[in-house]
Protein backbone atom coordinates (compact mmCIF):
# COMPACT_ATOMS: atom_id res chain seq x y z
CA UNK A 1 0.00 0.00 0.00
CA UNK A 2 1.34 3.10 -0.46
CA UNK A 3 2.75 5.15 2.23
CA UNK A 4 1.18 8.57 1.30
CA UNK A 5 -1.80 9.24 -0.45
CA UNK A 6 -4.32 12.40 -1.77
CA UNK A 7 -7.16 12.66 -4.16
CA UNK A 8 -4.93 13.99 -7.05
CA UNK A 9 -4.01 10.19 -7.41
CA UNK A 10 -7.42 9.30 -7.56
CA UNK A 11 -9.15 8.58 -10.84
CA UNK A 12 -11.75 11.11 -12.39
CA UNK A 13 -14.86 11.22 -11.23
CA UNK A 14 -16.75 12.96 -14.28
CA UNK A 15 -20.13 11.03 -14.66
CA UNK A 16 -20.17 9.47 -11.08
CA UNK A 17 -22.90 10.75 -8.92
CA UNK A 18 -22.18 10.91 -4.61
CA UNK A 19 -24.51 11.75 -1.64
CA UNK A 20 -22.68 12.88 1.44
CA UNK A 21 -24.87 13.48 4.33
CA UNK A 22 -23.95 16.48 6.52
CA UNK A 23 -21.90 17.76 4.27
CA UNK A 24 -22.10 21.68 4.91
CA UNK A 25 -19.66 21.52 7.75
CA UNK A 26 -16.79 19.51 8.79
CA UNK A 27 -15.36 16.43 7.53
CA UNK A 28 -18.86 16.41 5.17
CA UNK A 29 -17.61 19.71 3.62
CA UNK A 30 -14.26 18.56 2.64
CA UNK A 31 -15.43 15.68 1.35
CA UNK A 32 -18.23 16.76 -0.72
CA UNK A 33 -15.45 19.47 -1.89
CA UNK A 34 -12.65 17.00 -2.94
CA UNK A 35 -15.53 14.78 -4.89
CA UNK A 36 -16.85 18.18 -6.64
CA UNK A 37 -13.03 18.31 -7.66
CA UNK A 38 -12.72 15.45 -9.07
CA UNK A 39 -15.90 16.08 -11.28
CA UNK A 40 -18.40 13.86 -9.65
CA UNK A 41 -21.86 15.56 -9.07
CA UNK A 42 -22.41 15.87 -5.56
CA UNK A 43 -25.95 15.79 -3.37
CA UNK A 44 -25.25 17.99 -0.71
CA UNK A 45 -27.59 15.63 2.49
CA UNK A 46 -28.03 18.28 4.85
CA UNK A 47 -30.92 19.18 7.66
CA UNK A 48 -30.38 23.11 7.43
CA UNK A 49 -31.24 24.40 4.13
CA UNK A 50 -29.76 28.04 5.01
CA UNK A 51 -26.18 26.44 6.25
CA UNK A 52 -25.97 23.78 3.42
CA UNK A 53 -26.65 26.65 0.52
CA UNK A 54 -24.18 28.66 2.38
CA UNK A 55 -22.15 25.77 2.09
CA UNK A 56 -22.32 25.29 -1.45
CA UNK A 57 -22.05 28.74 -2.54
CA UNK A 58 -18.23 28.64 -0.49
CA UNK A 59 -17.44 25.47 -2.59
CA UNK A 60 -18.72 26.92 -5.94
CA UNK A 61 -16.32 30.05 -5.38
CA UNK A 62 -13.25 27.73 -5.38
CA UNK A 63 -14.81 25.59 -8.21
CA UNK A 64 -17.07 27.55 -10.55
CA UNK A 65 -17.76 24.60 -13.00
CA UNK A 66 -18.74 21.93 -9.95
CA UNK A 67 -21.90 19.98 -10.19
CA UNK A 68 -23.23 20.26 -6.76
CA UNK A 69 -26.53 20.37 -5.09
CA UNK A 70 -28.31 20.35 -1.72
CA UNK A 71 -31.40 18.23 -0.84
CA UNK A 72 -32.79 18.19 2.80
CA UNK A 73 -32.29 15.17 5.10
CA UNK A 74 -32.85 14.95 8.89
CA UNK A 75 -31.14 11.62 9.41
CA UNK A 76 -33.26 11.51 13.11
CA UNK A 77 -36.47 11.63 11.23
CA UNK A 78 -37.42 8.48 9.48
CA UNK A 79 -40.38 10.49 7.63
CA UNK A 80 -37.00 12.59 6.31
CA UNK A 81 -35.17 9.49 5.12
CA UNK A 82 -37.82 7.76 3.03
CA UNK A 83 -38.56 11.40 1.30
CA UNK A 84 -34.87 12.41 0.84
CA UNK A 85 -34.44 8.62 -1.05
CA UNK A 86 -37.66 8.59 -3.08
CA UNK A 87 -36.56 12.60 -4.39
CA UNK A 88 -33.71 11.14 -5.07
CA UNK A 89 -34.87 7.95 -6.83
CA UNK A 90 -36.97 10.06 -8.51
CA UNK A 91 -34.70 12.63 -9.71
CA UNK A 92 -31.46 10.35 -10.41
CA UNK A 93 -30.80 7.22 -12.53
CA UNK A 94 -27.55 6.27 -10.97
CA UNK A 95 -25.87 6.43 -7.11
CA UNK A 96 -21.87 5.80 -7.55
CA UNK A 97 -21.08 6.57 -3.65
CA UNK A 98 -23.04 6.87 -0.58
CA UNK A 99 -20.66 8.64 2.14
CA UNK A 100 -22.87 8.30 5.11
CA UNK A 101 -21.25 11.31 7.35
CA UNK A 102 -23.73 13.44 9.38
CA UNK A 103 -23.00 12.50 12.85
CA UNK A 104 -23.28 14.58 16.22
CA UNK A 105 -21.37 13.62 19.37
CA UNK A 106 -21.75 13.09 22.93
CA UNK A 107 -24.69 15.04 23.31
CA UNK A 108 -27.29 15.75 26.32
CA UNK A 109 -30.42 12.69 25.92
CA UNK A 110 -32.48 13.09 23.22
CA UNK A 111 -34.90 10.55 21.68
CA UNK A 112 -35.65 11.40 18.02
CA UNK A 113 -39.09 11.71 16.22
CA UNK A 114 -39.18 7.84 16.50
CA UNK A 115 -38.20 7.46 19.64
CA UNK A 116 -34.54 6.53 19.29
CA UNK A 117 -31.89 7.68 21.96
CA UNK A 118 -30.66 10.64 19.70
CA UNK A 119 -26.84 9.86 18.65
CA UNK A 120 -27.87 6.56 17.60
CA UNK A 121 -30.51 7.05 15.95
CA UNK A 122 -28.95 10.38 14.09
CA UNK A 123 -25.36 8.57 13.33
CA UNK A 124 -26.77 5.39 12.98
CA UNK A 125 -30.33 3.90 12.40
CA UNK A 126 -31.10 7.06 10.10
CA UNK A 127 -28.03 5.91 7.34
CA UNK A 128 -29.11 2.20 7.95
CA UNK A 129 -32.24 2.94 6.72
CA UNK A 130 -31.04 5.28 3.71
CA UNK A 131 -28.82 2.86 2.76
CA UNK A 132 -31.47 0.26 2.68
CA UNK A 133 -33.67 2.08 0.73
CA UNK A 134 -31.01 3.07 -1.53
CA UNK A 135 -29.58 -0.15 -1.93
CA UNK A 136 -31.14 -1.07 -5.33
CA UNK A 137 -30.31 2.13 -7.26
CA UNK A 138 -26.37 0.98 -5.64
CA UNK A 139 -25.97 -2.33 -6.79
CA UNK A 140 -27.50 -1.39 -10.07
CA UNK A 141 -24.38 0.88 -10.55
CA UNK A 142 -21.52 -0.32 -11.34
CA UNK A 143 -18.78 0.23 -8.86
CA UNK A 144 -20.65 1.94 -6.67
CA UNK A 145 -19.32 2.09 -2.88
CA UNK A 146 -21.22 3.19 0.50
CA UNK A 147 -18.48 4.55 3.36
CA UNK A 148 -19.59 5.20 6.63
CA UNK A 149 -17.78 6.88 9.34
CA UNK A 150 -17.21 6.11 12.22
CA UNK A 151 -14.46 7.25 15.31
CA UNK A 152 -12.00 5.82 17.27
CA UNK A 153 -14.43 6.82 20.29
CA UNK A 154 -15.96 3.02 18.91
CA UNK A 155 -13.37 1.24 20.94
CA UNK A 156 -14.06 3.26 23.83
CA UNK A 157 -17.33 1.11 25.25
CA UNK A 158 -19.13 -0.51 22.11
CA UNK A 159 -22.42 -1.75 21.17
CA UNK A 160 -24.41 -2.86 24.33
CA UNK A 161 -27.14 -4.92 23.81
CA UNK A 162 -28.36 -5.51 26.59
CA UNK A 163 -29.70 -1.88 26.55
CA UNK A 164 -29.52 -0.73 23.04
CA UNK A 165 -31.42 2.27 23.79
CA UNK A 166 -30.02 3.83 27.30
CA UNK A 167 -33.45 4.00 28.93
CA UNK A 168 -31.75 2.55 32.31
CA UNK A 169 -28.68 4.74 32.23
CA UNK A 170 -28.09 7.39 29.78
CA UNK A 171 -24.09 8.21 29.18
CA UNK A 172 -23.23 10.66 26.83
CA UNK A 173 -19.95 9.00 26.24
CA UNK A 174 -20.59 5.63 25.52
CA UNK A 175 -23.52 6.39 23.82
CA UNK A 176 -21.34 8.43 21.38
CA UNK A 177 -19.23 5.13 21.58
CA UNK A 178 -21.99 2.98 20.94
CA UNK A 179 -23.30 5.05 17.70
CA UNK A 180 -19.60 4.86 16.32
CA UNK A 181 -19.08 1.27 16.62
CA UNK A 182 -22.63 0.16 15.11
CA UNK A 183 -21.30 2.46 12.05
CA UNK A 184 -18.34 0.21 12.14
CA UNK A 185 -19.93 -2.84 12.61
CA UNK A 186 -22.39 -1.79 9.94
CA UNK A 187 -19.92 -1.11 7.44
CA UNK A 188 -18.04 -4.38 7.73
CA UNK A 189 -21.66 -6.68 7.88
CA UNK A 190 -22.94 -4.75 4.75
CA UNK A 191 -19.71 -5.51 2.78
CA UNK A 192 -20.19 -8.94 4.09
CA UNK A 193 -23.43 -9.40 2.52
CA UNK A 194 -23.34 -7.35 -0.81
CA UNK A 195 -20.09 -10.17 -1.22
CA UNK A 196 -22.12 -13.55 -0.47
CA UNK A 197 -25.15 -12.04 -2.82
CA UNK A 198 -22.52 -11.67 -5.75
CA UNK A 199 -23.50 -7.64 -6.04
CA UNK A 200 -20.40 -5.94 -7.27
CA UNK A 201 -21.04 -2.66 -5.10
CA UNK A 202 -18.87 -2.98 -2.00
CA UNK A 203 -19.14 -1.01 1.20
CA UNK A 204 -16.12 0.42 3.82
CA UNK A 205 -15.68 2.31 6.82
CA UNK A 206 -13.31 5.07 7.47
CA UNK A 207 -12.64 7.33 10.71
CA UNK A 208 -10.66 10.68 10.59
CA UNK A 209 -8.63 10.06 13.57
CA UNK A 210 -8.03 13.32 15.83
CA UNK A 211 -9.30 15.62 13.88
CA UNK A 212 -10.81 19.46 13.82
CA UNK A 213 -14.47 19.13 13.65
CA UNK A 214 -18.00 21.05 14.71
CA UNK A 215 -18.55 17.96 16.51
CA UNK A 216 -17.17 19.43 20.28
CA UNK A 217 -19.97 22.12 20.40
CA UNK A 218 -21.37 19.74 23.21
CA UNK A 219 -18.18 19.08 25.09
CA UNK A 220 -17.68 20.46 28.59
CA UNK A 221 -16.99 24.18 28.32
CA UNK A 222 -13.34 23.18 30.18
CA UNK A 223 -12.37 20.59 27.63
CA UNK A 224 -13.18 23.05 24.59
CA UNK A 225 -10.73 25.27 26.46
CA UNK A 226 -8.44 23.11 26.45
CA UNK A 227 -9.00 21.88 22.55
CA UNK A 228 -9.03 25.72 21.99
CA UNK A 229 -5.27 26.00 23.26
CA UNK A 230 -4.24 22.55 22.49
CA UNK A 231 -5.89 21.80 19.68
CA UNK A 232 -3.26 22.90 16.87
CA UNK A 233 -0.52 20.38 18.72
CA UNK A 234 -3.33 17.14 18.29
CA UNK A 235 -5.73 17.90 15.97
CA UNK A 236 -5.26 17.14 11.72
CA UNK A 237 -6.83 20.13 9.83
CA UNK A 238 -10.21 19.00 8.61
CA UNK A 239 -9.09 18.42 5.59
CA UNK A 240 -6.33 15.67 6.60
CA UNK A 241 -9.07 14.46 8.74
CA UNK A 242 -11.42 13.74 5.56
CA UNK A 243 -8.51 11.42 3.56
CA UNK A 244 -9.56 8.24 4.69
CA UNK A 245 -13.19 8.74 3.85
CA UNK A 246 -11.78 9.78 0.27
CA UNK A 247 -9.56 7.48 0.21
CA UNK A 248 -12.15 4.51 0.98
CA UNK A 249 -14.73 6.11 -1.58
CA UNK A 250 -11.73 6.53 -4.69
CA UNK A 251 -8.92 4.80 -4.31
CA UNK A 252 -8.86 1.09 -6.83
CA UNK A 253 -6.70 -0.98 -4.61
CA UNK A 254 -9.60 -1.56 -2.11
CA UNK A 255 -11.81 -4.60 -2.28
CA UNK A 256 -14.09 -3.66 0.22
CA UNK A 257 -15.21 -5.08 3.84
CA UNK A 258 -11.92 -2.61 4.70
CA UNK A 259 -11.56 0.00 7.26
CA UNK A 260 -9.59 3.00 6.74
CA UNK A 261 -7.86 5.54 9.08
CA UNK A 262 -4.57 7.60 9.33
CA UNK A 263 -1.46 5.46 9.51
CA UNK A 264 -0.13 7.14 12.84
CA UNK A 265 0.75 6.19 15.53
CA UNK A 266 -2.69 5.03 17.63
CA UNK A 267 -4.38 6.02 14.22
CA UNK A 268 -4.88 9.67 15.13
CA UNK A 269 -3.55 11.07 12.56
CA UNK A 270 -1.01 10.97 9.18
CA UNK A 271 -2.30 9.33 5.76
CA UNK A 272 -5.30 7.27 5.01
CA UNK A 273 -4.50 3.51 5.23
CA UNK A 274 -6.36 0.17 6.01
CA UNK A 275 -6.54 -0.15 9.33
CA UNK A 276 -7.09 -2.96 12.68
CA UNK A 277 -10.81 -3.19 14.12
CA UNK A 278 -11.72 -3.98 17.19
CA UNK A 279 -12.89 -7.30 18.88
CA UNK A 280 -16.42 -6.82 18.60
CA UNK A 281 -16.52 -5.48 15.47
CA UNK A 282 -14.63 -8.86 13.96
CA UNK A 283 -17.60 -10.62 15.78
CA UNK A 284 -20.08 -11.72 12.52
CA UNK A 285 -22.37 -13.21 15.26
CA UNK A 286 -22.26 -9.55 17.00
CA UNK A 287 -22.73 -7.77 13.30
CA UNK A 288 -25.65 -9.92 12.74
CA UNK A 289 -27.94 -9.50 15.70
CA UNK A 290 -27.00 -5.56 15.09
CA UNK A 291 -28.04 -5.94 11.72
CA UNK A 292 -31.44 -7.81 12.95
CA UNK A 293 -32.06 -5.75 15.63
CA UNK A 294 -31.45 -2.71 13.07
CA UNK A 295 -33.58 -3.71 10.31
CA UNK A 296 -36.43 -4.01 13.01
CA UNK A 297 -36.25 -0.59 14.22
CA UNK A 298 -35.97 0.88 10.92
CA UNK A 299 -38.83 -1.17 9.53
CA UNK A 300 -36.84 -2.26 6.62
CA UNK A 301 -36.01 -5.49 5.19
CA UNK A 302 -32.34 -5.36 2.71
CA UNK A 303 -33.29 -6.93 -0.81
CA UNK A 304 -29.73 -7.96 -1.91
Amino acid sequence: MRNKWSPKLAPDQTGRVAIVTGANTGLGFETARALAEKGAQVIMACRDAKRAESARQEILSQLPSAQITVELIDTGSQDSVRHFATNFQQAHSRLDLLINNAGIMITPYFQTADGFEGQLGVNYLGHFLLTGLLLPMLTATPGSRVVSLYSLAADWHGVQFDDLQFKEKYDATKAYSQSKQACLMFGLELNQRLQAAGNNTIALAAHPGYSKSDLSRHLSLPIRWMLAIFGPLILQPTADGALPTLYAALDNDLKGGEAVGPAGRKQTRGAPVVVPVNEQAQDAAARSRLWSLSEELCGISYVF
